[in-house]
């Protein structure tokens, strides 16, 4: 899979970029014996010049073929190089040789590059026979914090690499080194000298995954130099072994700077710090990945115009003690969350880990809100989404109330332009609040399907008609009804109306709302609705999957599961969900939801012998501790939210990590073993988090609501089953238990709850990045690919495949190019075993409906939703119709987005053996643009590639 020259920047526009750089320091290259010089990007034009004439001759038509091919071949190397330059602005000689190669061998120049390996070999040779006997190699110099010239360290270096590789199965001190060496030269600085090792261990991850541990722990050493040296005011660094001394003598050091920065709580001051101090576990450092470690390194950690001064045990011990800040025996309290999250047992949303134990302690993960059907009330939503957003917050609108377009506008006596121009203002005012540069602002607006302006609201984010009708960053959703589900299966009518005419029918559900939507169609027959029209339902349901396919929006939630099976249902009206479609909470003009969330690390609760329930009961109580903790200490940007949080006190804990553990019980994900294990593991889930509830209700009190409620009638999740198939007639949803069911009923009527609502299983984009696993219950994308995100790309590998692998004796430089030949699937490499390939089979390899199944099984026992992804290899009209109709009669309350393959390049990178030479090359798997275009949902294949969305969507981080 070649690379087309056409894609790639020619040398002149290379070139011009690199002029561009104004008063930036220039591009050097870091020669054999250490020294530097100019980049000069010439050069390589002219060494491709001498190769494709030394091997193509010099006639004049061949010259001018010539000249085209290494004007842009020249262009795609610098462009690389200087991408990947080891500081931004050197690299070594051997990496632009390696650059030359790995892009004759993409323009598919096989006689040329081979000419080129064998002239580089040659030229190797003969330098190694000229070189004199050995001696004592220069001393290389650096510059030390103050810019002075001193001897580089290489003892220290080495001993830091040394104790990065220590314990560590299949990775080589003596590599690293030698890599890192390569980018070494005189007068090198110390932020250089830091990033060497890091980036030498970098390009190992894909041998071996274990380098992915090598290099978070040299980037730590990094982190400590830079936080040491700012929180003591003088250059300082330690390495790992020193930090088990020094971080109690750093913590005090550490808090006092943050309250001092006006960023910290000064009541953080007032905890017994050496108590805590002495609680923390040096050690837990270590158990990065560098995807995590990175993460928190540029967003999470806190820092002075960007000189970071928190260290990871000091971020955990920050989060739980502004968690713990309001508890009697508060350090205590705040040593076991520690525990629970330095541990990655458990690990808290986002919004949490951003601001708890600071100034402006928003640790909520999502808001809902319902937008009025007036101007004041509709700029009032706009305005409360940036305020919300503003500390990372995200957020999910219900749109349906705003009036259709071709409506009456009593004020002005004309008529309403419909909920898209708003639309377009929202999402704007997303774009605009960014959560100060940590991630991207997000929310999603939900419109149930009767609205008039539906059609309109499902061409939102194409990318073809007028833009002042679009909205291009916006998350969209359909809010669907049962009673349009059954008009589809049916075959039948389906009317659309503007909400100001019919407004009974955005507060009802089930069979209320079957009835007052009749009613309403009776009355426009009649003449007494002014603003209707009437559609197949089919082909709107054609056209919302179509939409769904070829932008990505809007997903398919359900508006009845998710208000039939509410506890809530007492109290008021689920009338949309959140920005990631797990969270259904009530909403009105006067009510903003809030959730707040935190992932359970399923993956690490996993023994020999199965689910370790002991273990799961303690982190899950204080879990829901936490949780808990965060109503009261939560910082509210508007009274709407603070009003409605502290009267329900919702909260939602969730999973992540579920690949993980079925591949270490050995369990496929497509297999009933693992429906059942999704279905055992979630009831283990939600039966402690509801007993843990009635202990807190027991000591502090029950949730302001719980009278009337679905918990305080006996009702529990699992019950709530009966009232969604008594509303449609049957229900075909497993109703299986394993637990003391009866006992915990009882106690929760008995006692209470202190919340009311208790589980959501949320995406956790980011935090399952943190602790190294597989993101929420998704299956895996592939076993070797490439993730970006705003932190920038990180190779990931599939580190329990690697594992299997080696005890078979497969893993070997050949599996390693298939598997990026194949993309990072199993399925086409012939001597890959059938339990293996099964095992690890990626996304689009499973059938969804096994996903499905398996979301089914858990919805039966949460009292919210959950981010389910659908993932489909081959689409077609028939297969998202059966797709989402199965999702529908299979009881879930939610889906979230439709992921699709599409079109992909293969960017190649060098690969180095143990050797250290290069031996294979890698894939980086992009999405290639993809231009939509138009599509009926019918009974033949799709023949186009659907957007759908981007695996790596660095959106989806948005709620946790």
């Amino acid at each position: 899979m070649s690379q087309s020259l056409e894609t790639t920047k020619p040398l002149p526009s290379v070139l011009a970029d690199l002029a561009r750089t104004g008063s930036e320091p220039a591009f050097n290259v870091i020669k054999r014996d250490g020294t530097t010089s100019p980049f000069d990007p010439s050069k390589i034009a002219i060494a491709l010049t001498k190769a494709f004439l030394a091997v193509e001759g010099t006639e004049a038509s061949a010259s001018r073929r010539v000249h085209e091919i290494v004007d842009a071949l020249t262009g795609e190397i610098v462009a690389n190089l200087t991408r990947r330059a080891a500081n931004g602005r050197t690299f070594h000689i051997e990496d632009i040789q390696d650059q030359v190669e790995l892009s004759l061998m993409r323009g598919e120049h096989h006689k040329v590059a081979r000419a080129y390996v064998l002239y580089r070999a040659h030229q190797a040779e003969k330098r190694a026979q000229a070189a004199p006997a050995p001696a004592d190699a220069p001393s290389l110099r650096m510059k030390d914090a103050a810019g002075n010239l001193v001897t580089l360290d290489g003892a220290r270096l080495a001993r830091i690499i040394d104790e990065a590789c220590a314990g560590l199965d299949g990775v080589s001190a003596d590599l690293v080194l030698s890599e890192a060496r390569r980018n070494l030269y005189d007068g090198i600085s110390l932020d250089e000298l830091a990033l060497a090792p890091i980036l030498a261990a970098r390009t190992l991850v894909e041998t071996e995954p274990n380098y992915s541990q090598v290099s978070a722990r040299l980037l730590l050493d990094k982190l400590r130099r830079e936080v040491l040296s700012f929180v003591h005011g003088r250059p300082d660094q330690a390495t790992q072994s020193e930090m088990a001394a020094r971080y109690a003598e750093y913590f005090p050091a550490y808090i006092q700077t943050g309250v001092d920065a006006d960023m910290l709580d000064p009541e953080l001051a007032r905890f017994d710090i050496a108590r805590l101090a002495a609680a923390i576990v040096p050690a837990r450092d270590l158990q990065f990945q560098y995807l995590g470690l990175q993460t928190l390194y540029d967003r999470y950690f806190l820092h002075v115009e960007n000189t970071r001064y928190e260290l990871p045990q000091a971020f955990f011990m920050r989060v739980a003690m502004g968690l713990a800040i309001r508890e009697v025996d508060r350090e205590t309290r705040a040593i076991e969350f520690y525990n629970l999250l330095s541990s990655f047992d458990f690990m808290a949303s986002t919004p949490t880990l951003f601001n708890a134990g600071t100034r402006r302690p928003q640790l909520s993960s999502c808001f809902l809100t319902t937008v009025d059907d007036d101007l004041d009330g509709i700029f009032k939503s706009i305005k409360d989404n940036a305020l919300l957003a503003k500390y990372s917050g995200g957020l999910g609108n219900d749109w349906t109330p705003v009036r259709g377009l071709g409506a009456h506008i009593k004020g002005t006596n004309g008529e309403s332009q419909g909920v898209v121009p708003f639309l377009k203002v929202a999402n704007d005012t997303a774009i605009a609040v960014n959560q100060g540069g940590k991630r991207k602002g997000a929310v999603c607006a939900y419109l149930e399907t009767w609205h008039i302006d539906i059609e309109e609201f499902l061409d939102l984010r194409k990318n073809t008609g007028d833009d002042r009708r679009r909205t291009h960053d916006m998350n969209t959703a359909n809010w669907v009804p049962d009673l349009f589900m059954q008009r589809v299966e049916a075959n039948g009518d389906w009317t659309l109306f503007s909400p100001n005419e019919v407004p009974r029918l955005h507060d009802l559900f089930g069979k209320a709302f079957k009835s007052a939507y009749e009613q309403a169609e009776a009355d426009a027959a009649a003449g007494k609705i002014k603003i209707f029209r009437t559609v197949r339902a089919l082909d709107l349901w054609r056209k919302m999957l179509t939409m769904l396919f070829e932008t990505g929006h809007p997903w398919i939630t359900f508006k009845d599961p998710c208000n039939i099976r509410s506890p809530q249902q007492h109290i008021g009206v689920v009338h949309s969900s959140n920005l990631c479609t797990e969270i259904t909470l009530n909403t009105s003009k006067d009510e903003v939801a809030v959730c707040n969330l935190g992932s359970v690390n399923l993956a690490a609760h996993i023994t020999d012998t199965g689910l370790d329930h002991a273990r799961l009961q303690r982190t899950v109580r204080t879990a829901l501790r936490m949780l808990d903790n965060v109503v009261d200490i939560n910082f509210y940007t508007i009274p709407e939210a603070r009003r409605s949080n502290l009267k329900h006190r919702p909260v939602g804990l969730g999973l992540m990590g579920f690949q993980d553990a079925l591949q270490l019980l050995g369990i496929p994900y497509a297999s009933d073993a693992a429906v059942a294990f999704a279905d055992t593991s979630m009831e283990a889930i939600a039966y402690h988090a509801i007993h843990a509830s009635t202990e807190l209700a027991e000591e502090r009190g029950r949730y302001a609501s719980f009278d009337g409620s679905l918990w305080s009638q006996g009702i529990l999740p699992i019950d709530s089953i009966e009232l969604l198939a008594e509303a449609r007639g049957g229900l075909d949803m497993d109703r299986s238990q394993t637990l003391d069911w009866a006992a915990l009923r009882q106690r929760v009527v008995t006692l209470g709850m202190r919340n009311s609502n208790v589980m959501a299983i949320a995406p956790t984009a980011t935090i399952s990045n943190i602790v190294g696993v597989s993101q929420s219950i998704e299956p895996g994308y592939q076993n070797l690919f490439v993730k970006s995100n705003m932190s920038g790309d990180f190779t990931v590998v599939n580190a329990l495949l690697v594992r299997d692998l080696k005890a078979r004796g497969l893993w070997d430089e050949v599996m390693i190019s298939d598997l990026k030949y194949f993309d990072g699937s199993l399925g086409q490499i012939d001597r890959v075993p059938a339990d293996l390939k099964a095992l690890y089979a990626t996304a689009f390899e499973i059938e969804a409906s096994w996903l499905i199944e398996a979301a089914a099984r858990r919805q039966k026992w949460i009292d919210q939703a959950q981010s389910l992804n659908l993932y489909i290899a081959n689409p077609s009209g028939k297969a998202l119709d059966a797709l989402y109709r199965l999702a529908w009669n299979a009881g879930l309350k939610t889906t979230y987005y439709l992921r699709s393959r599409s079109a992909t390049h293969v960017e190649k990178s060098t690969l180095k053996g143990t050797d250290g030479k290069l031996n294979a090359v890698s894939s980086v798997i992009a999405p290639a643009p993809v231009a939509p275009k138009p599509v009926d949902i019918a009974d033949i294949p799709f023949v186009i590639e659907g957007q759908a969305c981007s695996i790596d969507d660095p959106d989806c981080e948005a709620c946790q």
